[in-house]
Order: structure tokens, then sequence, then C-alpha cells
């Protein structure tokens, strides 16, 4: 079984204030994410079925023309095609997973 850190990950840069380490298998990609205090993820959409879950840190997630504040062990459930925004209230880290695999993020 292959093991990992996230630490030890190449960071991807995803917007301003927001970068990310992802590990992938063939269906599904996970992915820890720190975010700084005020970065956007804008409005946005994908095939992609993602759970965000927040580790640290204090967010508003936008999802499907709703908003609501997620803080530590709150997690946003987004089926695939779904509108959804992102903001960092403060500082934050986030694990995200997906599937089918973001292949655009290896």
């Amino acid at each position: 079984m292959p093991i990992a850190t996230f630490a030890t990950l190449p960071a991807r840069q995803l917007f301003p204030g927001i970068a990310g380490r992802y590990a992938h298998t063939d269906r599904l990609t996970i992915g820890e994410v720190e975010l700084d205090p005020g970065a956007v993820v804008p409005l946005h959409q994908h095939p992609h079925d993602q759970l965000s879950y927040v580790l640290a840190g204090r967010a508003e997630i936008t999802l499907d023309g709703e908003t609501r504040i997620l803080e530590p062990g709150t997690c946003a459930l987004i089926p695939g095609g779904t509108p959804h925004g992102f903001r960092a209230l403060t500082a934050c880290r986030v694990l995200d997973t997906f599937t089918p695999v973001r292949a655009d993020y290896r």
C-alpha cells in the first residue's frame, strides 16, 4: 500500500492564496488545500463529485445558490455539475476529495 504525507507532495497553485497537494488512485483524487484569509474559489462547476471537509479555519461556501459557514469538522457534499464557490473567512486547511479522479490535478 503506497503511503505519503501531503507535505511531501508538490503544491499546485489553484487560485491566488490557495494551494493544494494531491494524491490519486485510478478513481479518486484527495488533496489537502491551504487557503489564506480572504482567498476565493470563484463560482464554478465540474463533473466530479466532491467532498470538502474543513480541518482548520472558517469558510463560507455557496452551493447551488445557498451560502453557509463551514467550521472545523464540517463538510460539504457537492454532486458533480453543481455550481459552487468558496471563500476563506480565516486561514483554512481543507481536505478535498473528488471522484472520478481529477486528471487536471495530476
